[in-house]
């Protein structure tokens, strides 16, 4: 029932900040440095250097990072744009989308510009204007300014005053969010063919593969409002003025349902939309928000909470959801009463608002799943289960895929739509059903060892109870699935000996694993059993709770000792002849503690990693990675795995990809991915820049031959500072040296005319 803790070990980075913090402590700042022992300081010294060399590699290679993507979807045949934020994504060159039918390619890449450089835009743009202001033809001076005349070749573009407005207005000083200021604009296209869902989307760089966000393929129409531009920083008292100014207009718009539609949510702000809807409709209006940015670091609860309500025409509120059962994305599901319009609005839950609190509705009389029951079955001969929900009469559930244990997704199918999609998981153990009336001791339902009994809290304060034979010594372990299958059920369970004296008890019980879920009701147990004779496993929901879809797997056997891996994070980069690393995570279950070795599975050529082995009990681990002189051909996937032996049994499991996101300022989670992205970059790659600057005579001569010209009168006694000081440059040799550096980025860039950049290099290189 409490939130999620974090059970891993603490990272690099925190160890390094405990082991300062334990140096500041040992040494009081009113006592002199000196009056420490030396010999103690240098062993601290050395546990500080012991602990950066186990820090990421990361630190000295910035990975590109994403933020948000908008619109986070798309319909099926479609070409559209998204924007993307994010930071370090210069010379971003390449996107990678998982899975088939989906293609994008990058249109455009904004960096975050400074105060200089936004200040040389202006003045470039403004004598632009001006030019076209004063002469006869406008249209053909402003094509003129546009067009840009420079050296056959190396003009940057047709439309240069557009571009810089462009640059303008997406440019703010002090950004909400600095790390999704900088913008990309990629172009996706999505097949007819391609297969509806959640894919990954991931930018390139030439040095380096970003953090996946999720991406959708949808089946309606899309409706998208404008992208925002970049949020600026609310200051205390001063609120208003940064709040989004969104026209009057586009504060509602109006649909034809079924369809999806995209928005973003700036501070303060509320999305209306109208719709007309039919006396008998079922309507689903589902949303995805945290679904698709699962923690934003810096807010509280640590994601987009969006609220749903909907009204008649004339205003009145006829439903309201801020979530779904457990889930922070609400859905609400209404039965039209009349002919109508009806209007839905979104907002965040505190009014909140950025450019990543970005959502998807889709809205209609589409097929729906509340529930499903059983929520999995013995691999192999597991049968699609039965459903509830909306819109889903004469609907066909999707069958299990395939015969290997683990957790898939079935959806229901009707009249061409997909509904959402619901876990199921397949177990080796054989499937069990429980059988009412057994809610005591008395009339307990008895079962035989192992198995996996799904049941159901089918009325509220309902107990289901399950009689077993044991001896003593004996270990058993007692599992609920049932909240990481989508079931609104918070487990508790106890067991009880022959006489009802409590054994054990458990409430919640945090699998690592699933870090989405943050609220770990599932109950688990791991006891030795005291003596021979009968035991009973209760299970009933903490709050009493019960209904059709207050499902559960009850696992009841002998221990079966495994581990899963997590490999932090979901891509790594670096050079030729060069080595990185990885973080490993282990989660060792049913009290398994043997060694677990890992190792690469295929790698790329010229890609090598020692093996290591994680001994005993150990739950983390850093995992270095080689690469030899040959770059790869782009990202590439790898594979990590690990084995052991439990008995004569090779276990063997490829480590997950994951990313390590913070919740809210305190709780981390390894959030999982796909992929495990690779790439192996030339060490001596150098950009090519995508428009050649004009050659002209070194700066530094030209600064040291200014310099000699005024110094040389006064050198001689015959010039006018002759017996006085030289007059001081305009600028210091450093200053002249950022800003060639500023005009040079944005000339390439194709933000200056030749002209504008080379009347500034003339200024830079005559200032005195």
């Amino acid at each position: 029932m409490n939130a999620a803790r974090n059970v891993y070990p603490v990272s690099s980075t925190s160890r390094i900040a405990n082991a300062a913090r334990r140096v500041a402590r040992r040494f009081n700042p009113h006592r002199s440095h000196r009056e420490a022992p030396a010999a103690e300081i240098f062993r601290l010294l050395a546990v500080l250097a012991g602990l950066v060399a186990l820090a990421p590699a990361a630190w000295a290679q910035r990975r590109p990072y994403i933020g948000y993507t908008y619109p986070a979807g798309g319909q099926l045949g479609m070409t559209f744009q998204i924007k993307l934020g994010g930071q370090d994504l210069d010379e971003v060159n390449a996107v990678l989308v998982s899975g088939s039918g989906v293609s994008a390619r990058v249109v455009d890449y904004f960096r975050r510009l400074n105060n200089q450089e936004i200040q040389l835009l202006r003045e470039q743009l403004k004598g632009l204007k001006q030019a076209a202001a004063s002469s006869r033809s406008t249209s053909a001076t402003m094509a003129e300014g546009a067009m840009m005349a420079g050296s056959a070749g190396n003009a940057p573009g047709p439309a240069l005053v557009p571009r810089i407005e462009k640059r303008l207005r997406e440019w703010v000083q002090n950004p909400a969010c600095a790390s999704i200021s900088s913008i990309a604009i990629v172009e996706v296209t999505i097949s007819p063919e391609a297969e509806l869902g959640q894919r990954e989307l991931r930018l390139v760089t030439p040095r380096g593969v970003s953090n996946p966000l999720a991406f959708q393929v949808g089946q309606f129409l899309e409706y998208a409002r404008d992208p925002m531009l970049t949020a600026t920083i609310q200051v205390l008292g001063k609120e208003a003025t940064a709040l989004r100014q969104r026209p009057a207009g586009e504060a509602e718009r109006r649909i034809s349902i079924p369809c999806t539609v995209n928005g973003q949510i700036a501070s303060g702000e509320v999305n209306r939309y109208r719709l007309q809807a039919s006396k008998g409709q079922r309507l689903v209006i589902s949303t995805q928000a945290r679904q698709l940015i699962p923690y934003i670091a810096d807010a509280v609860p640590g994601w987009f909470q969006p609220v749903l309500a909907l009204y008649d025409a004339q205003g009145r509120e006829l439903a309201y959801a801020d979530d779904y059962r457990f889930q922070p994305d609400p859905v609400i599901l209404y039965d039209i009463p009349q002919d109508g319009e009806y209007v839905f609005e979104i907002h965040d839950s505190l009014y909140r608002g950025r450019e990543d609190f970005v959502y998807r509705i889709t809205v209609g009389d589409m097929p729906f799943v509340t529930s499903i029951f059983p929520l999995g079955g013995q691999a192999g001969v597991a049968l699609p289960p039965s459903m509830n929900g909306l819109n889903v009469q004469d609907a066909d559930l999707s069958a299990p895929r395939g015969s290997a244990p683990g957790a898939q997704s079935l959806a229901a199918y009707r009249l061409g739509y997909r509904s959402n999609p619901v876990p199921f998981v397949l177990d080796r153990l054989p499937d069990a059903f429980d059988r009412e009336s057994n809610n005591a001791e008395a009339t307990a339902q008895k079962i035989a060892l192992p198995v996996v009994v799904n049941g159901r809290i089918g009325t509220p304060d309902d107990w289901d109870v399950f009689q077993f034979s044991g001896q003593a010594n004996d270990r058993v372990v007692v599992e609920v699935q049932a909240r990481r299958l989508d079931s609104p059920l918070d487990a508790v369970i106890k067991i009880t000996n022959a006489a009802g004296k409590l054994i054990a008890f458990n409430d919640d019980r945090e699998d690592a694993m699933s870090a989405l879920n943050t609220h770990h009701a599932d109950s688990y147990l791991l006891l030795k059993l005291p003596a021979d004779g009968i035991y009973h496993v209760h299970i009933g929901d903490t709050a009493r709770k019960g209904g059709a879809e207050y499902g559960y797997r009850l696992r009841v056997s002998a221990p079966q000792p495994d581990f899963e891996l997590r490999v932090v994070p979901s891509s790594v980069s670096f050079a030729t002849n060069s080595s990185s690393g990885v973080t490993l995570y282990a989660v060792r279950k049913d009290g398994f503690a043997g060694p677990i070795k890992v190792m690469l599975k295929n790698p790329p050529a010229g890609v090598t990693a020692t093996p290591i082995t994680l001994t005993g009990a150990q739950m983390t681990t850093r995992f270095a990675i080689k690469a030899g002189s040959t770059p790869t051909e782009g990202p590439v996937r790898l594979s990590i795995v690990g084995s052991t032996k439990v008995g004569d049994e090779e276990i063997v499991r490829e480590a997950v990809a994951a990313e390590d996101r913070m919740q809210a300022f305190l709780w981390r989670h390894l959030a999982p991915a796909n992929d495990l992205a690779l790439l192996v970059y030339d060490r001596n790659y150098q950009p090519v820049p995508k428009r050649v600057v004009p050659v002209r005579a070194p700066l530094a001569a030209t600064i040291r031959t200014v310099a000699a010209e005024a110094a040389a009168p006064a050198a001689a006694g015959t010039g006018p500072t002759s017996g006085a000081a030289v007059a001081k440059p305009k600028f210091t040799k450093q200053q002249i040296t950022g800003r060639m550096r500023q005009l040079k980025f944005l000339y390439e860039e194709g933000l200056l005319a030749d002209s504008f950049y080379d009347t500034k290099v003339a200024e830079l290189e005559t200032a005195q």
